[in-house]
């Protein structure tokens, strides 16, 4: 296993604001474990989360829904889309 990332450190991986890794975190976006008051990441799984989004965004298909939250949206997310499929579509 690599060593767990903080909070900081995936936000800087990421290109995202610490506030929106607590957020994404906290709303179960993204994987990751709480420590205490502390977040930690294996940057595996974030990885991981990257390729299959990319993958989704490929395959053009509908947002898969696990645990009431869209997947699709939070690879738009970390793509740095504020759009997903569905409003895109939506909006034509």
């Amino acid at each position: 296993m690599e060593k767990l990332m903080t909070a900081k450190e995936l936000s800087q991986f990421l290109q995202l604001s610490e506030s929106t890794v607590y957020k994404l975190a906290s709303n179960r976006e993204i994987p990751g474990v709480k420590i205490g008051d502390s977040w930690r990441f294996e940057p595996e799984e974030i990885k991981r989360l990257i390729r299959e989004s990319s993958r989704m965004g490929k395959k053009q298909r509908d947002p898969v829904e696990k645990e009431g939250k869209e997947i699709g949206r939070t690879a738009d997310k970390l793509r740095g889309n504020s759009q997903t499929r569905r409003d895109i579509v939506q909006n034509s």
